[in-house]
């Protein structure tokens, strides 16, 4: 399952959410440090391991 980088509009931590794509923008998510469920999805990048060397 992918791993969600979010960000508090309050207490301005960032945590992790890990939930299926389906459930991205549907499911309340709540901060983990003051449970304020304003929060906002994170820009972040995507690297992929692989086992061939270039």
């Amino acid at each position: 399952m992918p791993h969600y980088v979010y960000i508090c509009k309050d207490c301005k931590k960032e945590f992790e959410k890990v939930m299926h794509m389906d459930e991205l923008g549907k499911k309340k998510v709540e901060c983990p440090h003051c449970g304020s469920t304003r929060v906002e999805l994170a820009v972040t990048t995507f690297s992929a391991v692989t086992s061939k060397k270039s």
